[in-house]
């Protein structure tokens, strides 16, 4: 055998061995955590704010239903633009209200049932118009 091939076969044999004990190492911790009964927190888990979504820094509580006072009250103002702003994107009717879109995908879809406002397009090219 020459020289370099007694070399690769040695790094291979070397990597082998390392690849080896992660696989291990990593068994033992997964079994480890199983015993533990997954009780040990991911560090994701831990980047997370305890109960507050994205929506909650606009005064949108993810975490807790809204009233259908203020849901009746969405939908209406949501209509009122709509009528007449015809013709806009999702997006762009979130931003002349002031709300984020995932506040207003119940309403819309409300008004869409009850026949008070069309669409055309499809997804993100969804348009709106009142009738």
């Amino acid at each position: 055998m020459s020289n370099i091939d007694e070399e690769v076969r040695e790094a291979v044999e070397s990597f082998v061995e390392q690849l080896k004990g992660l696989i291990q190492r990593a068994a033992l911790e997964s079994v480890q955590s199983a015993l533990n009964g997954g009780s040990s927190s991911s560090r994701r888990d831990a980047k997370r704010s305890p109960s507050r979504g994205p929506l909650a820094s606009q005064g949108y509580e993810t975490t807790s239903k809204r009233s259908p006072a203020e849901l009746a009250a969405l939908i209406k103002k949501l209509h009122s633009h709509i009528s007449k702003h015809p013709g806009q994107r999702i997006e762009k009717i979130g931003e002349g209200l002031g709300v984020p879109t995932k506040a207003l995908v119940l309403p819309v879809k409300r008004l869409i049932s009850e026949k008070k406002v069309t669409t055309k397009g499809q997804k993100r090219a969804t348009v709106y118009f009142a009738h």
